[in-house]
């Protein structure tokens, strides 16, 4: 085993895919289910987490059912996803498990596909990040999705959404939309054009904390899990087009 656990995976990780403003999320404590098919890579990922304090893993799948199983009976805090897995595929998996658990699922993968991540976000996950990516930025990662930050930027989010979104036939308007008020379905299109809370509170003239107040209770009212399914659920269902999104 290399003495860098982050040299199993190589080095650094596609720009793209890596909310390159994202701090350090508190030392809080983490749970964490590792579900990939290669043994090897549940390992790496197992000596990378179980070296930092806080970090726990509570199993290790080697398919999409197993994923969800564990998920079920162990409830972890994050679950760690391939993509490409037998009996079950990660997106798929995904589904199912945020369908049985309080679990937020974090997307790893060696294919660089702004298809993978739109199916990927499109399936429920907080976050989507490539298998190079150095140890440090994973528990960094883990850690931000475990506390409900979304790991794909908000900017980097609205471009790809933008760009599928024109092929999608937008569903009819939820009628969860109706219990928004004005000023949270505003805040709401500003987010799926990738604004930042700053950057709202500024366009708004409103405080930013009150910015914050808007996009806790918009999450809360369509039963949203993140920032990042958002932005799904505006194009999706039509509040924002991608012309919109791009003016």
């Amino acid at each position: 085993m290399p003495s860098d656990p982050g040299a199993i995976f190589g080095g650094g990780i596609h720009p793209r895919y890596y909310a390159q403003r994202m701090q350090p999320a508190p030392a809080e404590p983490v749970s964490v289910l590792i579900a990939d098919d290669q043994r090897l890579v549940r390992t790496g990922f197992r000596v990378i987490l179980a070296s930092e304090p806080g970090i726990d893993v509570v199993g290790e799948a080697a398919n999409g059912v197993e994923a969800v199983d564990l998920a079920r009976s162990r409830q972890p805090d994050v679950v760690l996803m391939d993509i490409r897995m037998p009996l079950l595929d990660g997106f798929e998996a995904t589904r199912k498990v945020l369908a049985v658990s309080r679990s937020r699922v974090l997307i790893l993968t060696t294919f660089d596909s702004d298809e993978y991540v739109y199916e990927a976000l499109r399936a429920g996950a907080s976050g989507f990040l490539l298998k190079d990516a150095p140890a440090d930025q994973l528990i960094t990662a883990v850690r931000c999705v475990a506390a409900g930050d979304a790991l794909i930027d908000p900017s980097v989010t609205r471009r790809l959404i933008a760009r599928f979104a024109r092929s999608i036939q937008p569903a009819a308007t939820p009628a969860a939309v109706a219990s928004l008020t004005a000023r949270e379905v505003d805040v709401l299109r500003l987010i799926a054009r990738g604004r930042s809370n700053t950057e709202i509170a500024a366009e708004l003239v409103i405080e930013e904390s009150t910015v914050k107040t808007h996009v806790g209770r918009v999450l809360m009212k369509l039963s949203l899990r993140d920032r990042v399914q958002a932005v799904v659920f505006a194009y999706e269902t039509g509040l924002v087009v991608a012309d919109q999104a791009g003016s």
